[in-house]
């Protein structure tokens, strides 16, 4: 079996309402669809992403500036594909958008990869569990009251929910408190719960915040720095008894390799996108096991639930339901844990009337 074309989609999912966190205003998402069409009639679906659909353009333009490395190929040969594409991006920089595009060029390998198995890609990964515990991230944001904080976090449990995450970094550490507070008394001292600063704060400022946050047992307390200040993050993690987990902005293993020597994080988060898709996702999390820190996913629900169920020391699942209306299937809840599908591939397959119904 051979790739015969790359078809590209562009879409833009307006969401339900606008979300602010600490550093972002979101109305939508704007994404790249890709297709890997082959001789065999099997078709591999991925996806590239962008906040409010900026620069929707360049990632388009990347994606397809791939496809000569993939044409004639035979779609099992990812870590051929992975190294030649890593190789080919050299000049203009190996992390940012030539990442994005190679993570989802990688990703629809896999896809097809499972279809010509009629295995889900957690099988052929070498499967962990059937079932990851996941935490409901679509709210609890920083626009939020207190009132519609606590409503949003009864609806979760409602849900099925038993974990989940709320923004923090807004104007003084007493409004944090307040937020955390009144989400802890909702839902209880069972329900985990995470808090995002949304990397808005400073060494001091976190670890000040941080050891005022002990009291409600948060499961973590995810960026409170700027992706690029692994040794601030370092300092705040050793500073706390909560975990610090990071790492959704840095690129493939040479930056989580950094992460892991420096101790920057208790728990890593690697990206599908901005990790370098399936083949990269993996490396990272195997050579996080070697130092016994555990892998949750972020956002990418759909896709991320497959690799987190092919590792051993897989934590949760971000349940992020951004692109769920681009698909004709959902993520299952039982008991607080998002069940992997076992259909061939990802599991999930983008609607071509949703497709057509966001296209731009």
């Amino acid at each position: 079996m051979k790739i015969t074309r790359l078809r590209t989609e562009v879409v833009q999912i307006p969401l339900g309402k606008p979300i602010r966190t600490a550093i972002h205003d979101i109305r939508s998402a704007g994404c790249v669809l890709v297709f890997l069409e082959t001789d065999g009639g099997i078709v591999g679906e991925s996806l590239l992403f962008t906040l409010n659909g900026k620069r929707l353009p360049v990632l388009y333009e990347m994606a397809r500036s791939l496809e000569p490395l993939i044409l004639g190929r035979d779609p099992d040969f990812t870590e051929r594909f992975w190294s030649e594409a890593w190789g080919d991006s050299n000049f203009i920089g190996q992390s940012g958008v030539p990442v994005f595009a190679i993570a989802a060029i990688d990703g629809a390998l896999w896809d097809i990869r499972g279809k010509a198995a009629g295995k889900p890609i957690y099988r052929l990964l070498g499967a962990a569990r059937s079932a990851v515990p996941a935490y409901a991230s679509g709210g609890l944001w920083l626009s939020l009251s207190l009132d519609e904080l606590v409503a949003e976090a009864e609806e979760f449990l409602e849900q099925g929910f038993r974990a989940m995450k709320i923004r923090i970094g807004g104007a003084s550490a007493e409004t944090d408190i307040a937020r955390i507070r009144a989400v802890r008394a909702a839902i209880g001292p069972e329900v985990a719960l995470m808090a995002d600063a949304n990397q808005a704060l400073d060494v001091s400022r976190a670890i000040r915040l941080g050891r005022r946050l002990e009291e409600f047992g948060l499961a973590w307390f995810e960026e409170p720095l700027p992706a690029y200040d692994h040794e601030g993050e370092a300092r705040v993690a050793a500073a706390l008894n909560t975990p610090l987990a990071s790492g959704e902005t840095e690129y493939t293993r040479y930056g989580f390799r950094r992460m892991l020597e420096l101790k920057s994080a208790d728990i890593l988060m690697p990206d599908f996108q901005r990790v370098g898709g399936v083949s990269e996702f993996m490396k990272v999390a195997h050579m996080a096991a070697a130092y016994d820190v555990p892998v949750s996913s972020h956002i990418f629900s759909e896709m991320s639930l497959q690799m987190m169920g092919a590792l051993a020391n897989g934590t949760y699942l971000e349940h992020m339901p951004w692109f769920e209306p681009l698909y004709g299937e959902r993520i299952a809840l039982k008991d607080g844990m998002a069940l992997i599908p076992e259909k061939p591939g990802w599991g999930f397959s983008f609607d071509p009337k949703a497709v057509a119904k966001f296209r731009l």
